[in-house]
């Protein structure tokens, strides 16, 4: 009887673990200053889904390169951003939260726009 209850309380602790593992990996927002920010470019590496977030880079004017982060593919392709949406090369802007260390050229976007056309990725959070 007492090893039935052991094991029964080691599935519950390790189901629990299992449930909760998922959230606390996923970084969220923490990392990134309060203030949106606008960034215009060059695609200098194209949109990449691979990952738990769509990726590209952009070069800005004066040739620093800036890792783009933007939402999980499904919710990237969603906004309607596909790896060949934007050819590498083009002129594309960004509009997201940069990377609370200023050491760092990154950007959590929520906006991407390129041909005229903005693509939302996370619509609830433009300001």
């Amino acid at each position: 009887m007492f090893k039935r209850i052991l094991l029964g309380m080691h599935t519950i602790m390790l189901f629990l673990a299992l449930a909760i593992t998922p959230v606390s990996a996923h970084h969220g927002w923490s990392g990134q200053n309060d203030d949106q920010f606008q960034l215009s470019g060059t695609l200098h590496r194209g949109l990449s889904m691979s990952g738990p977030h769509a990726t590209m880079q952009i070069a800005d004017g004066s040739g620093q390169v800036w890792d783009i982060t933007m939402g999980p593919p499904a919710r990237t392709r969603r906004a309607g951003l596909t790896e060949e949406t934007i050819p590498v090369g083009a002129d594309v802007s960004i509009r997201g939260n940069r990377n609370a260390n200023p050491q760092s050229y990154e950007v959590k976007t929520v906006r991407v726009t390129y041909g005229g056309i903005n693509y939302d990725v996370y619509p609830n959070r433009i300001t």
